[in-house]
Formats: C-alpha cells, sequence, structure tokens
C-alpha cells in the first residue's frame, strides 16, 4: 500500500511538473471597419508575403543563458491579409481573384521584446507593414510603421505582450484605413 501510495504520489508531481505552460501569442488584431463607404465597387485583388527573418513575434530576455522565442498561435501573414480584406471590404471595395488593380501587404517587422531587470520588466514593441498597390503601369508604395515601450514591476504576463502586440498591428491597419494617398490611388487606378 506505502508503495502504491509513492509511486501514485510521484507520478501526481511528475504530472505537475509537466503541465504546460503558455508558450504561443494569441495575435489577432481587429480591422478598422468603415461605418461609411469610400467607394463602390472598386475590383482589388489583395495578396500579402511574410518577409520577416524568423517567425516568431516575441523575445524574452532573462539574460544570455536564458533567452525564449514566442511563435503566435496562428499565421500571421493569413492573419493580417484577412483583416485587410475585411477592412477594405467595409470601405467599399470589392475583393476578388481577379482584378486590373492588385494590393500587396508585406509584413516586414513584427516583434515583442521583454527584458527584465531585478525587480521590473520593459516590453518594446515593434510592427512594420509595406502596402504596394498596382496596376500594370502604375505603382504606390507606402511603410506603415509603430513603436511602443511600456515598463511595469515583476514579470510580463502573454497577455502584456499579446495587447502590445495586438493595439500595434490595429494601430497600423487604422492608418491604413485613414490612408487618402492611397485610396485615392486606387480609387483613381483600379
Amino acid at each position: 500500500m506505502k508503495k502504491l501510495l509513492l509511486v501514485s504520489g510521484f507520478i501526481l508531481a511528475l504530472s505537475a511538473c509537466s503541465t504546460s505552460k503558455k508558450s504561443q501569442l494569441t495575435i489577432s488584431p481587429q480591422p478598422t471597419i468603415s461605418s461609411i463607404a469610400i467607394t463602390q465597387n472598386v475590383l482589388v485583388m489583395v495578396e500579402s508575403r511574410d518577409l520577416r527573418t524568423a517567425q516568431f513575434v516575441a523575445i524574452i530576455d532573462n539574460g544570455p543563458q536564458n533567452i525564449q522565442l514566442i511563435h503566435p498561435t496562428s499565421n500571421m501573414r493569413i492573419m493580417l491579409e484577412n483583416a485587410l480584406i475585411r477592412q477594405l471590404s467595409s470601405q467599399g471595395y470589392r475583393v476578388t481573384t481577379h482584378a486590373k488593380g492588385k494590393l500587396r501587404l508585406d509584413l516586414l517587422n513584427s516583434l515583442v521584446k521583454v527584458e527584465y531587470s531585478a525587480f521590473s520588466h520593459t516590453i518594446t514593441t515593434n510592427v512594420q507593414i509595406q502596402l504596394v498597390a498596382e496596376t500594370s503601369n502604375n505603382k504606390f508604395v507606402q511603410r506603415y510603421s509603430g513603436q511602443s515601450t511600456t515598463q511595469g514591476t515583476i514579470s510580463a504576463s502573454f497577455v502584456d505582450m499579446e495587447i502590445a502586440l495586438n493595439r500595434l498591428l490595429e494601430a497600423a491597419l487604422q492608418d491604413i484605413a485613414r490612408d487618402k494617398k492611397l485610396s485615392s490611388f486606387m480609387n483613381k487606378n483600379f
């Protein structure tokens, strides 16, 4: 009986140690939904590329011997492309697979870096998205960037990192929605 209790206790202790902590960030920025269409039935083809050198979205730096790389739960390129499509549709654009005008989203940077000191942490977030709007004879290129830094006590949670990155991605999407030069180019050339 003692052996059974000892083995059961040992298994319970091991299972508690192996309980996995969250190891991915849930990134899901909300697009800027327009209440008023800025155009009517302008056809646009949307595509995207992920040009980041690495696929992780966060680095937790606890010192030179303890650096952790965190990946997103879903594909960043597809998630941003879908958000852009929803945003464009709310503005009155009709997204299709074949159109005279093409809008390409290039994800250049999307990274949260957490650095710890003795009793505090710093979260630095960077986002850079490039949009390329083009037809067979015209091209418009614009970059949308953002950076934020927050500090806190003790340790940063995964929720803190998710909020920081989602807010910056939403700010970039909002800048895209409000970009008069982009909408003017698309309305004139698509």
